[in-house]
């Protein structure tokens, strides 16, 4: 990886470092997407997923370039990384990650 494609990365990383000292929100939330920002902080919490800094450096060892979308779902009661990568080719590929084990479940083009 160049040292111009690190910075995006090394961006994400500290927001991520930064959301670690967030008080948890509030039981309640007022649309579903809040609630998902509260699932996903408590299973954090508990260990029950990796951060977010630890899931960029297990995609940048396996998918070099510039880290474009990271979303993380909860599907059939499993956590889901997926991270959408732009590689020095221009090619976009999608890195999919078990959440609790940091497992490349599949890689493709996006």
């Amino acid at each position: 990886m160049t040292h111009s494609s690190s910075r995006p990365l090394m961006a994400l990383a500290a927001i991520a470092a930064l959301l670690s000292f967030v008080p948890t929100a509030p039981a309640y939330a007022d649309s579903p997407d809040e609630d998902d920002h509260v699932a996903a902080r408590e299973a954090l919490r508990r260990g029950e997923i990796l951060p977010l800094a630890r899931i960029l450096s297990i995609v940048a060892a396996r998918v070099p370039g510039d880290v474009i979308d990271v979303e993380l779902e909860r599907k059939d009661n499993r956590w889901r990384y997926e991270v959408k990568v732009l590689t020095s080719t221009g090619r976009v590929r999608e890195v999919k990650l078990n959440a609790r084990d940091g497992a490349i479940l599949e890689i493709e083009d996006d």
